[in-house]
């Protein structure tokens, strides 16, 4: 349900984007069927966003072929990169039941007339002629020179499960098929479309000005060989426009392997000393000033033979840039808030950054190669930020995963890198309490692995150090575990606001004791130790919030336990008056519930009776 609300919250803000003369988008709130059809149009404005990086609007609706005489293609988009051309049908629904349940029907598939559009027919087999935006598909087909060699792909926005791929050919005329059916759409469109990294680019040309000066002159190429992987280094110098231009389009996709995300970097003073260089200056003193940006590269290229004058072309596979982000997301910045003047980007002309293109031969291009490379090269950089240790970790493959299975299984977004949802939030697809944040995922394991005062006392440095960390998340990590510990943290949360609404007593000291007020991670500790082994995810919350009660309603008999205990006589004691003889007693339950004594204590309390 969370993550069809998500995808919802998605749709309605694409709709926003188009113009206000458009009005199939802008459906009157008390019109439901035509609410669901913008949806639906939006849908596939989704898919061609995520899947070939258009981010303007009215260049998505001109590949929108949706309507009667259609041939059952909604929509269709030429891919020059991958010669292919994709037909896409479309089927959203209008509730999550349906979204996730509901199969398309065989029929629907048979009605996709791949095999006459791609034979330049413009009328069905009925003769009947297609609608305006196929015939200007069709058009565009002929602007392609080399169409024979396109690949055809037909994409099914919908369910569709039982039906061999075999079968999907036949039913299509002998076209290759793929499915995005409702785990996909989730996992492939609405997550990256949140975390800014829905446009992957593969092949990345950048321009090179050769004014002049000759390409042999402008660059170093250098072979190294390190523990992780023998590598070429080529290092040159490139317009600063172009970097702009890159972090612009790809955002957090030319970022997976840095510390850092795209948006966490906007927070630097260092990026008000940058923009000066440029903005204040008309001379090139950037490339004096800078200290570069580091790009990870599968295979690198260098031609000055483009057919323009003056100007060469440096090709790049699969780019991340893993050191310099800060100085490619405040060119970035410059060139977004500059872009609609070809005058205001003038403060781009001659300035250029030294750019380091690491290229991993072929065999040495894995995960596991790249991120011990990363983290080689983030703690001997002398970067413009110091890497925190959470920063560091923020690429474990642990984390990877643990972020993947909670979005998949919860629809919750775990923000392993500082920022990464902040595009998400900007654009009002999601809203702050469906982010978990990395400190909280590490204090609640913390308190899974019956460690609740090391929860509340530890700093995040002092959890994100890897001799902890390695402790804390591991290949055996019960992601489930640590969502139950979460949402039991979110309903104690709100406990304590409608206390503070509703009464005077603002912790529920009366009902709960010190709980609320300092123990909350011992709470977590032992609701977590009495859980139920699995829960549906439909039960999930409810699971959650019963077995959150059954260990409340003890906790005031838990306190005045372990306050008779000898071994807390440092955190509870009594005096005596000399004079009067009356005794007055002390408690340190914020102490206590930091110290050493209280896991011991959780563990040996029975707040479930013994079957």
């Amino acid at each position: 349900m969370i993550k069809y609300k998500t995808l919802v919250n998605i749709l309605d803000n694409l709709c926003l984007e188009a113009p206000e003369n458009l009005k199939t988008y802008h459906p009157d709130v008390s019109e439901p069927e035509a609410q669901d059809y913008a949806r639906g149009r939006a849908f596939i404005h989704l898919f061609l966003k995520v899947r070939f990086g258009l981010l303007d609007f009215k260049e998505r609706e001109s590949y929108v072929t949706d309507g009667a005489d259609d041939g059952g293609i909604d929509a269709y988009y030429i891919e020059a990169e991958s010669k292919t051309v994709y037909l896409i049908q479309s089927k959203f629904r209008t509730n999550s039941g349906n979204f996730e349940s509901k199969q398309i029907k065989l029929e629907e598939i048979l009605k996709i007339d791949a095999d006459r559009v791609s034979t330049g027919e413009t009328t069905n087999e009925e003769g009947v002629s297609y609608n305006g935006k196929i015939q200007k598909m069709l058009e565009a087909f002929k602007d392609v020179p080399d169409m024979a060699r396109y690949k055809w792909q037909i994409i099914i926005l919908a369910n569709l499960t039982g039906t061999k791929p075999t079968d999907l050919r036949k039913l299509t005329g002998g076209f290759s098929c793929t499915v995005f059916n409702f785990e996909r759409t989730y996992d492939d469109l609405v997550f990256p479309v949140v975390s800014g990294t829905f446009f992957n680019v593969a092949d990345l040309f950048i321009k090179l000005n050769l004014t002049n000066k000759e390409l042999s002159q402008s660059r170093i190429t250098y072979p190294v060989t390190t523990e992780q992987a023998t590598s070429n280094i080529t290092i040159i110098f490139v317009p600063t426009l172009e970097i702009a231009k890159v972090l612009h389009r790809y955002k957090n996709s030319v970022l997976r392997f840095n510390p850092r995300s795209y948006l966490d970097l906007k927070t630097n003073p260092v990026n008000r000393e940058i923009a000066g260089t440029i903005t204040e200056k008309k001379s090139n003193e950037f490339a004096l000033f800078n200290n570069g940006i580091t790009i990870l590269s599968d295979e690198t290229d260098l031609s000055e033979k483009i057919g323009q004058k003056e100007t060469g072309q440096l090709y790049i596979k699969n780019p991340q840039i893993i050191n310099g982000g800060q100085t490619a997301y405040t060119l970035c910045r410059i060139f977004e808030e500059r872009r609609e003047s070809e005058q205001r980007l003038s403060v781009f002309q001659d300035k250029e950054v030294m750019l380091k293109v690491i290229t991993l031969p072929p065999g040495q291009t894995d995960n596991d190669r790249k991120l011990q490379l990363i983290e080689a090269i983030s703690k001997a950089t002398n970067q413009q930020t110091a890497v925190s240790e959470a920063d560091r970790r923020s690429n474990d493959k642990v984390q990877i995963e643990l972020q993947k299975n909670i979005f998949s299984t919860f629809g919750y977004f775990y923000e392993r890198k500082r920022g990464e949802f902040l595009d998400g939030l900007e654009q009002g697809y999601i809203d702050n309490g469906k982010i978990i944040s990395r400190n909280l995922v590490l204090r609640v394991s913390c308190a899974l692995k019956g460690r609740a005062s090391e929860a509340r006392r530890q700093s995040e440095k002092k959890l994100f150090e890897k001799s902890s960390f390695d402790t804390l998340l591991d290949d055996s990590t019960d992601y489930r575990g640590i969502m139950f510990g979460i949402l039991c943290l979110e309903h104690l949360n709100s406990l304590e606001r409608n206390l503070a609404l509703s009464t005077q007593d603002r912790y529920g000291t009366a009902k709960y004791g010190y709980g609320l007020r300092y123990g909350k991670y011992a709470i977590v500790t032992a609701v977590c130790k009495t859980r139920p082994p699995s829960s549906p995810i439909n039960e999930f919350e409810g699971s959650v919030k019963a077995e959150t009660e059954k260990v409340l309603s003890k906790w005031t008999q838990f306190e005045s336990q372990v306050m008779r205990e000898p071994h807390n006589s440092a955190y509870f004691w009594r005096t005596k008056d000399p004079e009067t003889g009356e005794e007055t007693a002390f408690a340190d339950f914020d102490g206590y519930y930091k110290g050493r004594t209280a896991n011991q204590d959780l563990r040996s309390f029975k707040f479930v009776p013994t079957l």
